[in-house]
Protein backbone atom coordinates (compact mmCIF):
# COMPACT_ATOMS: atom_id res chain seq x y z
CA UNK A 1 0.00 0.00 0.00
CA UNK A 2 1.55 3.10 -0.96
CA UNK A 3 2.46 6.23 1.65
CA UNK A 4 -0.84 8.89 1.11
CA UNK A 5 0.15 11.65 3.16
CA UNK A 6 -0.42 14.28 1.16
CA UNK A 7 -3.45 13.93 -1.77
CA UNK A 8 -3.21 16.45 -3.89
CA UNK A 9 -5.99 17.75 -5.83
CA UNK A 10 -5.93 19.03 -9.42
CA UNK A 11 -8.81 20.13 -11.98
CA UNK A 12 -8.53 17.54 -14.52
CA UNK A 13 -8.87 19.35 -17.52
CA UNK A 14 -5.80 22.26 -16.55
CA UNK A 15 -2.94 20.94 -18.25
CA UNK A 16 -0.35 23.98 -16.64
CA UNK A 17 -1.94 22.55 -12.74
CA UNK A 18 -0.99 18.94 -13.58
CA UNK A 19 2.80 19.45 -14.96
CA UNK A 20 3.15 22.16 -11.92
CA UNK A 21 1.67 19.24 -9.37
CA UNK A 22 4.72 16.24 -11.11
CA UNK A 23 7.68 19.01 -9.86
CA UNK A 24 6.28 18.85 -6.02
CA UNK A 25 6.78 15.81 -4.98
CA UNK A 26 4.11 15.13 -3.49
CA UNK A 27 2.77 11.43 -2.86
CA UNK A 28 -0.65 11.39 -4.57
CA UNK A 29 -1.81 13.45 -7.32
CA UNK A 30 -5.86 13.34 -7.97
CA UNK A 31 -6.98 14.43 -11.57
CA UNK A 32 -9.95 15.84 -10.48
CA UNK A 33 -12.94 14.95 -12.98
CA UNK A 34 -15.79 16.11 -10.71
CA UNK A 35 -16.34 18.82 -8.55
CA UNK A 36 -12.53 20.89 -9.74
CA UNK A 37 -14.19 20.58 -13.45
CA UNK A 38 -16.93 22.66 -14.93
CA UNK A 39 -19.89 21.06 -16.23
CA UNK A 40 -19.36 22.19 -19.52
CA UNK A 41 -15.54 20.99 -19.61
CA UNK A 42 -16.33 17.13 -18.78
CA UNK A 43 -14.86 15.94 -22.11
CA UNK A 44 -12.05 17.68 -22.35
CA UNK A 45 -10.65 16.97 -18.82
CA UNK A 46 -11.08 13.73 -19.89
CA UNK A 47 -8.51 14.06 -22.57
CA UNK A 48 -6.51 16.09 -20.51
CA UNK A 49 -5.97 13.29 -17.95
CA UNK A 50 -5.19 10.84 -20.56
CA UNK A 51 -2.92 12.63 -21.99
CA UNK A 52 -1.74 13.35 -18.58
CA UNK A 53 -1.08 9.82 -17.79
CA UNK A 54 0.28 8.94 -21.15
CA UNK A 55 2.87 11.29 -21.49
CA UNK A 56 4.05 13.19 -17.80
CA UNK A 57 6.61 11.74 -15.68
CA UNK A 58 5.13 11.55 -12.52
CA UNK A 59 8.22 9.76 -10.65
CA UNK A 60 7.09 8.30 -7.69
CA UNK A 61 3.80 10.14 -7.14
CA UNK A 62 0.76 8.14 -7.37
CA UNK A 63 -1.72 8.82 -9.86
CA UNK A 64 -5.19 8.78 -9.54
CA UNK A 65 -8.18 9.86 -11.16
CA UNK A 66 -11.81 10.99 -9.18
CA UNK A 67 -14.29 10.20 -11.76
CA UNK A 68 -17.57 11.49 -11.03
CA UNK A 69 -20.14 10.20 -8.39
CA UNK A 70 -21.70 6.62 -9.36
CA UNK A 71 -25.23 7.64 -10.72
CA UNK A 72 -24.24 10.84 -12.59
CA UNK A 73 -24.67 9.21 -15.59
CA UNK A 74 -20.75 10.17 -16.26
CA UNK A 75 -19.01 7.66 -14.61
CA UNK A 76 -19.13 4.41 -17.08
CA UNK A 77 -17.96 6.70 -19.69
CA UNK A 78 -14.96 8.17 -17.96
CA UNK A 79 -13.81 4.43 -16.79
CA UNK A 80 -14.21 3.10 -20.12
CA UNK A 81 -12.14 6.18 -21.33
CA UNK A 82 -9.33 6.56 -18.40
CA UNK A 83 -8.72 2.94 -17.34
CA UNK A 84 -6.94 1.92 -21.07
CA UNK A 85 -4.18 4.71 -19.76
CA UNK A 86 -3.43 2.94 -16.81
CA UNK A 87 -4.36 5.56 -13.51
CA UNK A 88 -3.09 3.81 -10.08
CA UNK A 89 -6.40 4.35 -8.42
CA UNK A 90 -9.71 5.64 -9.00
CA UNK A 91 -11.42 7.96 -6.54
CA UNK A 92 -15.31 7.48 -6.16
CA UNK A 93 -16.86 10.58 -4.97
CA UNK A 94 -20.04 10.83 -2.43
CA UNK A 95 -19.82 7.23 -1.97
CA UNK A 96 -22.79 6.07 0.50
CA UNK A 97 -22.70 2.05 -0.45
CA UNK A 98 -21.05 -0.64 -0.62
CA UNK A 99 -22.94 -1.23 -4.34
CA UNK A 100 -21.41 1.44 -5.54
CA UNK A 101 -18.28 0.35 -5.03
CA UNK A 102 -18.55 -2.90 -6.29
CA UNK A 103 -19.76 -1.30 -9.55
CA UNK A 104 -16.52 0.68 -9.69
CA UNK A 105 -14.87 -2.55 -8.84
CA UNK A 106 -16.30 -5.04 -11.25
CA UNK A 107 -15.54 -2.18 -14.28
CA UNK A 108 -11.75 -2.50 -13.61
CA UNK A 109 -11.96 -6.18 -12.87
CA UNK A 110 -12.94 -6.73 -16.36
CA UNK A 111 -10.85 -4.08 -17.50
CA UNK A 112 -7.91 -5.98 -15.73
CA UNK A 113 -9.19 -9.28 -17.16
CA UNK A 114 -9.76 -8.56 -20.86
CA UNK A 115 -6.02 -6.63 -21.32
CA UNK A 116 -4.67 -9.46 -19.53
CA UNK A 117 -3.40 -6.81 -16.64
CA UNK A 118 -2.74 -7.68 -12.52
CA UNK A 119 -5.50 -8.17 -10.87
CA UNK A 120 -6.50 -5.75 -8.21
CA UNK A 121 -3.50 -3.40 -9.74
CA UNK A 122 -5.62 -0.45 -10.02
CA UNK A 123 -6.74 0.57 -6.68
CA UNK A 124 -9.81 2.20 -5.41
CA UNK A 125 -10.32 5.03 -2.79
CA UNK A 126 -13.78 6.20 -1.76
CA UNK A 127 -14.68 9.83 -0.53
CA UNK A 128 -17.52 9.52 2.74
CA UNK A 129 -19.25 12.72 2.43
CA UNK A 130 -22.64 12.16 3.74
CA UNK A 131 -24.19 10.53 6.96
CA UNK A 132 -25.63 7.74 4.98
CA UNK A 133 -22.15 7.02 3.53
CA UNK A 134 -20.57 7.27 7.31
CA UNK A 135 -23.44 4.68 8.35
CA UNK A 136 -22.04 2.32 5.43
CA UNK A 137 -19.15 2.84 6.37
CA UNK A 138 -18.17 -0.67 7.46
CA UNK A 139 -19.51 -2.59 4.64
CA UNK A 140 -17.78 0.13 2.54
CA UNK A 141 -14.52 -0.47 3.88
CA UNK A 142 -14.46 -4.06 4.02
CA UNK A 143 -14.23 -3.82 -0.08
CA UNK A 144 -11.49 -5.74 -1.26
CA UNK A 145 -10.23 -4.00 -3.61
CA UNK A 146 -10.23 -0.51 -1.35
CA UNK A 147 -7.16 1.01 -0.45
CA UNK A 148 -8.75 4.02 1.32
CA UNK A 149 -11.14 6.36 2.75
CA UNK A 150 -10.80 9.90 2.55
CA UNK A 151 -13.48 12.02 4.39
CA UNK A 152 -15.18 14.97 2.68
CA UNK A 153 -16.11 17.74 5.50
CA UNK A 154 -17.57 20.50 3.30
CA UNK A 155 -19.84 18.11 1.94
CA UNK A 156 -20.61 16.10 4.66
CA UNK A 157 -21.38 19.32 6.73
CA UNK A 158 -23.64 20.38 4.30
CA UNK A 159 -25.44 16.98 4.23
CA UNK A 160 -26.13 17.01 8.08
CA UNK A 161 -27.00 20.91 8.24
CA UNK A 162 -23.85 21.77 10.41
CA UNK A 163 -21.92 24.92 10.54
CA UNK A 164 -18.18 24.52 9.48
CA UNK A 165 -16.31 26.34 12.23
CA UNK A 166 -12.58 26.49 12.71
CA UNK A 167 -12.62 24.52 16.05
CA UNK A 168 -13.71 21.34 13.64
CA UNK A 169 -15.93 19.90 16.43
CA UNK A 170 -19.17 19.46 14.31
CA UNK A 171 -16.69 17.40 12.01
CA UNK A 172 -15.08 15.29 15.26
CA UNK A 173 -17.46 12.00 15.46
CA UNK A 174 -17.33 11.95 11.58
CA UNK A 175 -13.59 12.11 10.98
CA UNK A 176 -13.15 9.75 14.49
CA UNK A 177 -15.33 7.32 12.28
CA UNK A 178 -13.42 7.21 9.02
CA UNK A 179 -10.41 6.63 10.75
CA UNK A 180 -12.08 3.56 13.09
CA UNK A 181 -13.52 1.64 10.13
CA UNK A 182 -10.43 2.40 7.95
CA UNK A 183 -8.21 0.44 10.78
CA UNK A 184 -10.13 -2.14 11.28
CA UNK A 185 -10.05 -3.10 7.72
CA UNK A 186 -6.32 -1.42 7.40
CA UNK A 187 -7.01 0.89 4.55
CA UNK A 188 -5.73 4.10 4.99
CA UNK A 189 -7.64 7.29 6.29
CA UNK A 190 -6.89 10.59 4.35
CA UNK A 191 -8.62 13.61 6.15
CA UNK A 192 -10.43 16.61 5.06
CA UNK A 193 -9.04 19.55 3.24
CA UNK A 194 -8.12 22.61 4.49
CA UNK A 195 -10.03 24.85 1.73
CA UNK A 196 -8.39 28.23 3.43
CA UNK A 197 -4.67 27.96 1.71
CA UNK A 198 -3.49 30.85 2.69
CA UNK A 199 -4.12 30.23 6.24
CA UNK A 200 -0.69 28.83 7.22
CA UNK A 201 -1.78 28.29 10.62
CA UNK A 202 -4.73 26.68 10.60
CA UNK A 203 -3.25 24.02 8.37
CA UNK A 204 -0.86 23.20 10.72
CA UNK A 205 -3.02 22.78 13.52
CA UNK A 206 -5.91 20.82 11.40
CA UNK A 207 -3.07 18.66 10.50
CA UNK A 208 -1.68 18.16 13.50
CA UNK A 209 -4.80 17.63 15.22
CA UNK A 210 -5.83 14.98 11.88
CA UNK A 211 -2.79 13.22 12.44
CA UNK A 212 -3.11 12.49 16.65
CA UNK A 213 -6.97 11.33 15.71
CA UNK A 214 -4.93 8.52 13.28
CA UNK A 215 -5.61 9.82 9.83
CA UNK A 216 -2.61 8.44 7.86
CA UNK A 217 -3.06 11.79 5.23
CA UNK A 218 -4.61 15.16 4.50
CA UNK A 219 -5.86 16.05 0.49
CA UNK A 220 -4.52 19.23 -0.33
CA UNK A 221 -5.35 21.64 -2.51
CA UNK A 222 -2.37 24.18 -3.14
CA UNK A 223 1.35 23.60 -3.38
CA UNK A 224 1.87 25.51 -0.16
CA UNK A 225 -0.11 22.77 1.55
CA UNK A 226 2.14 19.98 0.59
CA UNK A 227 5.20 20.70 2.98
CA UNK A 228 3.54 21.19 6.18
CA UNK A 229 1.12 18.28 5.69
CA UNK A 230 4.17 15.95 4.77
CA UNK A 231 5.57 16.95 8.01
CA UNK A 232 2.36 16.82 10.23
CA UNK A 233 2.42 13.55 8.77
CA UNK A 234 5.88 11.99 9.69
CA UNK A 235 7.16 11.29 12.65
CA UNK A 236 10.30 14.26 13.97
CA UNK A 237 13.72 12.89 14.39
CA UNK A 238 12.77 12.99 18.00
CA UNK A 239 9.59 11.06 17.94
CA UNK A 240 11.68 8.27 15.91
CA UNK A 241 14.42 8.46 18.59
CA UNK A 242 12.31 8.00 21.43
CA UNK A 243 10.28 5.34 20.14
CA UNK A 244 13.20 3.34 18.80
CA UNK A 245 14.31 3.69 22.94
CA UNK A 246 10.94 2.90 24.68
CA UNK A 247 10.90 -0.43 22.20
CA UNK A 248 14.95 -1.41 23.02
CA UNK A 249 13.79 -0.91 26.32
CA UNK A 250 10.82 -3.01 26.43
CA UNK A 251 12.24 -5.77 24.93
CA UNK A 252 15.48 -5.68 27.67
CA UNK A 253 12.98 -5.85 30.38
CA UNK A 254 10.67 -8.41 28.24
CA UNK A 255 14.14 -10.74 28.41
CA UNK A 256 14.01 -10.18 32.54
CA UNK A 257 10.37 -11.58 32.37
CA UNK A 258 8.80 -8.15 32.88
CA UNK A 259 5.64 -7.35 31.35
CA UNK A 260 5.60 -3.80 32.48
CA UNK A 261 7.93 -1.19 33.86
CA UNK A 262 8.60 2.16 34.88
CA UNK A 263 10.17 3.86 31.94
CA UNK A 264 10.82 7.90 32.01
CA UNK A 265 8.55 7.99 34.71
CA UNK A 266 6.00 6.14 32.62
CA UNK A 267 4.66 2.83 33.41
CA UNK A 268 4.92 0.77 29.98
CA UNK A 269 3.50 -2.22 28.26
CA UNK A 270 2.37 -3.65 25.30
CA UNK A 271 -0.37 -0.46 24.21
CA UNK A 272 2.33 1.62 24.82
CA UNK A 273 4.87 -0.46 22.63
CA UNK A 274 2.56 -0.52 19.74
CA UNK A 275 2.22 3.46 19.76
CA UNK A 276 5.74 3.55 19.58
CA UNK A 277 5.71 0.85 16.99
CA UNK A 278 3.75 2.69 14.97
CA UNK A 279 5.76 5.99 14.88
CA UNK A 280 8.77 3.54 13.34
CA UNK A 281 6.08 1.87 10.83
CA UNK A 282 4.93 5.40 9.78
CA UNK A 283 8.86 6.64 9.88
CA UNK A 284 9.86 3.54 7.58
CA UNK A 285 6.64 4.19 4.79
CA UNK A 286 7.82 8.27 4.71
CA UNK A 287 11.15 6.82 3.34
CA UNK A 288 12.80 8.31 6.85
CA UNK A 289 14.02 5.05 8.03
CA UNK A 290 15.86 2.92 5.41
Amino acid sequence: MRVRRAMLYTPGDEWTKINKAITLNVDSICMDLEDGTAANRKLSARATVCKALDELNFSKSEKLVRINAVGSGLEMDELREILPHLPDGIVIPKTETVAQVDLVSKVIDDFERTNDRPLNGIRILVVVESALGLLNLRDIAAHPRLDGIIFGAEDFTANIGAKRTVTGWEVLYARSTVVTYAAAYDKQAIDMVSINFRDPVTLKVESAVGASLGFTGKQIIHPSQVQPVQEAFTPSSKEIEDAANLIKAFREHEELGNGAFEYEGKMIDMPILKQAQNVIDRAIAAGKIL
